[in-house]
């Protein structure tokens, strides 16, 4: 393994984007994937909930969003490869005041379509989304949502009150879905001015009513961009797809050893294809203490453990929401992070993996991009002037909470 200060990737490598409780770490690879090059960690002593990566328009931007308990809750930006990142004067992400909230964590970081380049949105906690339409430079919230009725009606799961899923439409830049743990499935087909509720069909087992209008504790939803109304669904128990964009959902909990987990990935090239990570719903680990990953090929009808790489004897291992991705590249990489440290690795769709990386903090978030240009380093999102490695400065509020 071959550690440097940042990465150097070609064109048509992928990246991995590895958030941990200590920062993150950067690794790169080519098409094969059998040599990977690491750098980090990056923003030492940060928690790293949510990364994207942002390669429309010529861009090679890697964005963090980090929180350090002093400092607050903030993004990070680099675009040259972790050599360097831009320290925002100040926060971007930031609660009107008569809203009366106070940004914690920052859990999902999701790049517009194609059509829309300089669109991208943050999903927040407390349950929040936030948009821009100008790359990054400025960020407002989605009032629609925000003043939703159901809102003053939302319960906290386990990890908080967090809005952890966006998913643009590919085509229709009107409609996005969102979900929220622990509130469900919410859709807008206008742009954000109003969202409807899409937990038809999803269960809530921990409540008196099984089928509620919301309330459903959902854990991930993924979708593949060549079939944009298929959607499949992780619950808090319960595995889920929907034909029709998150209307109505259909139970394919079958042949799994748990219904229970928190992560659901597609496959890059097959919309059929899906992958989660069961877990034993007590103790939050693999049952049988075995690390498997399940791989359905006909849209949940059946599903395959995937072993052949993975312990299956005494790992009790833990992968969080946005603990498992994969990248574009043909025969497809999936790769899952776990809260000791691991991250494994597939480059063939997931029938055999090896590990990449062992001794890393806590992996909290797996997010990978695929390098399409190199060689123009484009100007950061919201530097200081000098854009010196200056300490970031605390925010009143954020030290008012920690303490």
């Amino acid at each position: 393994m071959n550690y440097s200060q940042a990465i150097r990737p070609k064109r048509g490598n992928a990246i991995l984007m590895i958030g941990t409780t200590k920062g993150a770490f950067l690794l790169t690879a080519s098409g094969a994937r059998k040599q990977w090059q690491v750098s980090g960690p990056h923003l030492p002593g940060n928690v790293v909930y949510s990364a994207a990566f942002d390669a429309r328009q010529g861009r090679s931007r890697i964005w963090l969003g980090s929180m350090n308990w002093a400092y607050g809750t903030t993004l990070r930006t680099s675009d040259d490869f972790g050599q360097s990142w831009a320290n925002p004067e100040s926060h971007p992400i930031k609660f009107p005041e008569d809203t009366g909230q106070a940004l914690k964590q920052i859990w999902q970081i999701a790049i517009g379509s194609e059509n829309e380049p300089d669109t991208l949105y943050c999903g927040v906690e407390p349950a929040a989304l936030f948009q821009s339409r100008d790359g990054g430079e400025s960020w407002s919230l989605v009032r629609g949502l925000f003043d939703h009725p159901h809102r003053p009606s939302w319960n906290p799961g386990n990890g908080g009150l967090c809005l952890h899923t966006v998913i643009p439409h590919p085509i229709n830049p009107n409609r996005t879905l969102i979900a929220v743990s622990a509130a469900g499935v919410y859709r807008t087909d206008d742009g954000g001015a109003t969202w409807q509720v899409k937990n038809k069909g999803i269960r809530a087992d921990f409540q008196p009513e099984k089928y509620p209008e919301f309330g459903q504790c959902v854990h991930k939803v993924a979708r593949h961009p060549s079939r944009p109304d298929r959607l499949f669904l992780q619950n808090h128990g319960g595995l889920y797809r929907s034909d029709d964009g998150g209307d109505t959902w259909n139970d394919i909990g079958n042949g799994v050893p748990s219904d229970f987990g928190f992560p659901i990935v597609m496959h890059p090239h097959e919309p059929d294809t899906a992958y989660i990570v069961p877990l034993e719903q007590e103790m939050r680990c693999g049952p049988e203490g075995k690390l498997r990953v399940y791989r359905t090929r006909n849209a949940g009808r059946s599903w395959e453990p995937l072993t052949r790489g993975l312990p299956q004897r005494g790992a009790y291992e833990t992968v969080l929401r946005d603990g498992m991705a994969n990248d574009q590249l043909d025969p497809a990489g999936i790769y899952v992070g776990t809260r000791s440290g691991k991250l494994y690795g597939s480059a063939n769709g997931g029938n055999s993996w090896e590990v990449i990386l062992e001794g890393l903090p806590p992996i909290v978030c797996v997010k990978t991009g695929m390098v399409e240009e190199v060689g123009s380093i484009r100007h950061p999102v919201a530097v200081s002037k000098s854009r010196k490695k200056a300490k970031a400065k605390p925010i009143a509020r954020s030290r008012k909470r920690a303490a």
